[in-house]
């Protein structure tokens, strides 16, 4: 699918129904809760390191200056490169969270559809998309840190937008950045109240399940706020059911 292709089915798309696409998301999750779970333990694994590397600072603190953390007087000198290592791994977290996700997207397109492939959820930390990870997480995180620094308030708008650039990237990757960028706001814009209102009550859900399923169950609902994003975009996309590329078998659009 072309980008002008995109645009004119998004400016085309149907009116979408709340409760159907929370109905089939349900659905849904019971036929990929398992790969939902797989995606969750390997975004927190694949982050250990960079908690470790963001503590670096702190830790240094507690060898070579105790007495600073005794007295609770920070050392100013370690503190900025805690501060800075703590961006640098927000930055790398969206990365992986980016990438992880939209593999998830796409297993979720094979169940869907009863299509048969390889479960790959490192298909988008590959050559050639690893690059466009990269890309679409720099422009999240500053849409995000601009957002923030608006009083907040503009974030509440943008997370919607945020979030589709995650679907829309999973199901064309062959696009630009720029294109997919571009692409997330116009839906985001046009579907922004059914998609706002879908990811709060699936978010809301996902919490208060995994916390009455003893908190560790918070692992498994967790990928369940997807999957209403999955059905926004194919209700108003649409998705290529012949499409010849498969989930994980290495083929490039």
């Amino acid at each position: 699918m072309t980008f002008t292709e995109l645009q004119l089915k998004i400016q085309n798309a149907k009116d979408l129904d709340f409760g159907d696409i929370f109905n089939r998301s349900i659905e849904l999750f019971k036929k990929v809760w398992v790969q939902g779970l797989v995606m969750t333990i390997l975004t927190m694994a694949l982050m250990i390191p960079f908690y470790i590397i963001m503590y670096l600072p702190l830790i240094a603190m507690g060898l070579f200056d105790p007495q600073a953390l005794e007295s609770g007087e920070p050392n100013f000198a370690l503190m900025i490169p805690f501060y800075l290592m703590m961006m640098v791994f927000s930055f790398f977290a969206m990365v992986i969270g980016f990438a992880l996700k939209a593999a998830f997207l796409r297993i979720c397109k094979m169940k869907d559809l009863d299509e048969v492939g390889k479960e790959d959820y490192f298909y988008f930390l590959k050559k050639p998309y690893l690059g466009k990870v990269f890309s679409l997480s720099l422009i999240s995180f500053g849409i995000s840190l601009a957002a923030t620094l608006l009083c907040v308030l503009p974030l509440f708008y943008v997370m919607v937008p945020i979030a589709l650039m995650n679907v829309i990237f999973a199901f064309n990757p062959h696009l630009s950045p720029s294109e997919i960028t571009k692409a997330a706001f116009n839906l985001g814009n046009k579907k922004w109240l059914i998609t706002f209102g879908l990811m709060f009550v699936s978010g809301m859900l996902a919490q208060v399940v995994g916390i009455l399923m003893c908190f560790i169950g918070v692992l498994v609902t967790a990928s369940f706020t997807v999957l209403p994003l999955y059905y926004i975009y194919k209700d108003s996309v649409g998705l290529d059911e012949k499409e010849i590329d498969r989930i994980g078998e290495g083929q490039q659009f």
